[in-house]
């Protein structure tokens, strides 16, 4: 619960924070109406800003038709509502006389009667088309929307609702204020004088530093200056949140290798090796069920599943059967059609269950890729493994509970042994490596060099001359998006200092970007991303400290994350 307050502070400072300060003229001036301090006006221009906010959040994270729409088009879309309300202000005889007579798309005509006439409409559309702009200026907001929106929807829209409206109250706050400065000073009087003049202006100023990315740009500068940071202390408070909990959520389920009742598997998503039927738990009682919960995206995942299909193929006649609860880290292992052409490239026969919403890992009080429990046929979890390894100790668990059902059922089982390792599997010394995962999109990239953990935007980085291990690094113009950093221009680079054997990285591209990887200054190998999934940097003969260092070749590149092995 402590998260609920943080969001409502968060929401508190996001009015302070440098890419709102540009906006704030917009809410107080829009605000005005004749003159005059009109509360109906700004309860409705922030309600509806603060409704877009979480209606933006809510389809940006669960709507798989949003996925691939590109984060420049909200920008356009609020930049270009802006604009078209400040040219509206600014020549209002010449939207009546000229373009409105002209125009037959009712939206654009309810636009500019709104605007005018200072309709509840009007007012609607003003904070409404700014609820994407606000929603990328906090890190607690973020920390919403990839940590707990996925894990559980009603507790991260609390969550979401709490910091909309602490942002709606600081705006109310603001604007009131100004308000009444604006009113002593009488400078608003006329209607269509001067102050309604500036208004105008402002608002296409600001429109054009939304479609033009300046507004981020001035937000650069001032995080720089170090004025009206209040991102650091957004991340103190959540730093503080972090460590005010102990090892973990406790497991609502019980202890890890408890007998407990396994949850049904809640609201899927869709199946892929079921002949098109559903699949529950409850259908297939009376068989040992495996259920193995992976992302396929995922190296530590991957490494499991030759020992997954190892047992399946062993065990199926005996009354196993391997479900694989596929719950993304990212949007675009959402859509199933990538995640089952992972599932043919890595030969999965078995079900697999799509749970996007993360209402089963929720159920299960997860927290892990991948993580294993074991099912007996009675319904009951009897076994359970978290990461990688352990792969006889969990073969012998499957070998008793299939025992243990054979006895019951008066049945005999084959006596097969261990599995030691699968012909495709990859061994790796985990004690050798001394790289955590990297993630590049601001919700999570805490080890970011050369850049503000936690800030969204696009922005020119540099390398410095003195890099740390294991912090990423990047040079030239990058857009940081919740999820990953995106390069807009080339030249273009991505260098990290690394002790492991192997890179990998999650990426993809909209139209396919070939990159050069080089190792100590050592080219490796060039290859095209495309698809959205793993790809394997380098695979080195040994373990040991090196520099990765990634040139690339054209725009478009979208980095995700590092992991290593």
């Amino acid at each position: 619960m402590f998260l609920l307050l943080i969001s409502f502070i968060g929401g508190i400072l996001t009015v302070l924070a440098p890419c709102i300060l540009p906006l704030l003229p917009v809410i107080v001036g829009g605000s005005l109406s004749d003159g005059h301090i009109h509360k109906k006006k700004a309860f409705t221009i922030i309600g509806a800003l603060g409704l877009s906010v979480i209606a933006f959040t809510l389809l940006l994270k669960a709507s798989t038709l949003l996925i691939d729409i590109p984060e420049y088009v909200w920008k356009v879309l609020s930049g270009g509502i802006v604009l078209a309300l400040g040219i509206i202000t600014l020549f209002p005889s010449l939207w009546e006389n000229k373009f409105l007579a002209r125009m037959s798309a009712r939206s654009n005509i309810a636009l500019g009667k709104g605007n005018q006439k200072k309709s509840f409409w009007g007012d609607v559309i003003v904070g409404a088309a700014l609820g994407p702009v606000f929603s990328t200026c906090s890190p607690t907001y973020f920390i919403v929307l990839a940590t707990v929106l996925p894990v559980n929807l009603f507790l991260g829209t609390i969550y979401l609702l709490s910091y909309a409206i602490g942002l709606c109250l600081a705006l109310l706050v603001v604007t009131f204020v100004g308000q009444k400065i604006m009113s002593k000073l009488d400078i608003a009087a006329d209607p269509r004088g001067i102050f309604k003049r500036v208004l105008g202006i402002i608002f296409i100023i600001v429109g054009i530093a939304i479609l033009s990315g300046y507004d981020k740009k001035l937000e650069a500068a001032i995080l720089n200056s170090g004025f009206f940071d209040v991102t650091k202390l957004e991340q103190k408070l959540l730093q503080g949140r972090e460590a005010a909990r102990s090892t973990g959520m406790p497991d609502p389920l019980g202890p890890v290798g408890s007998a407990r009742k396994a949850p049904e598997i809640s609201s899927p998503d869709g199946f892929i090796n079921t002949d098109g039927q559903p699949l529950t738990l409850a259908g297939l009682k009376g068989k040992v069920v495996l259920l193995d919960i992976w992302t396929y995206s995922c190296i530590n995942c991957q490494r499991t599943l030759p020992y997954l299909n190892e047992w399946y193929a062993k065990y199926k006649d005996q009354g196993l059967e391997i479900v694989g609860l596929h719950t993304p880290e990212f949007a675009f292992e959402k859509v199933q059609t990538n995640v089952e052409k992972a599932v043919e490239k890595f030969g999965i026969k078995y079900p697999v269950v799509l749970d996007n919403d993360y209402s089963t890992w929720n159920a299960l009080g997860n927290q892990y890729w991948p993580r294993k429990y074991l099912i007996d046929e009675n319904g009951y979890i009897v076994y359970d493994h978290i990461g990688e390894g352990g792969y006889g100790e969990t073969e012998k668990a499957i070998q008793d509970a299939l025992k243990k059902r054979a006895d019951r059922l008066g049945m005999q089982v084959e006596s097969v042994p261990i599995t030691e390792q699968p012909v495709n599997a990859i061994a790796v010394d985990s004690g050798k490596v001394d790289s955590p995962e990297i993630y590049f999109g601001s919700a999570r990239n805490s080890l970011f060099g050369n850049g503000i953990p936690g800030v969204s935007g696009e922005r020119t980085f540099t390398i410095p001359a003195q890099l740390s291990r294991n912090k990423f690094y990047l040079n030239g113009l990058w857009n940081m998006t919740p999820e990953y950093a995106e390069n807009s221009a080339v030249p273009a680079e991505i260098v990290f200092g690394y002790e492991a054997k192997n890179v990998y990285m999650a990426a993809g591209s909209m139209k396919g970007v070939e990159i050069e990887i080089y190792r100590d200054d050592i080219l490796i190998k060039k290859i095209t991303i495309k698809d959205d999934q793993l790809y394997t940097l380098i695979e080195g003969s040994d373990y040991g400290r090196h520099t990765l260092r990634i040139k690339v070749l054209s725009p478009g590149l979208k980095a995700f994350t590092f992991t290593f092995g």
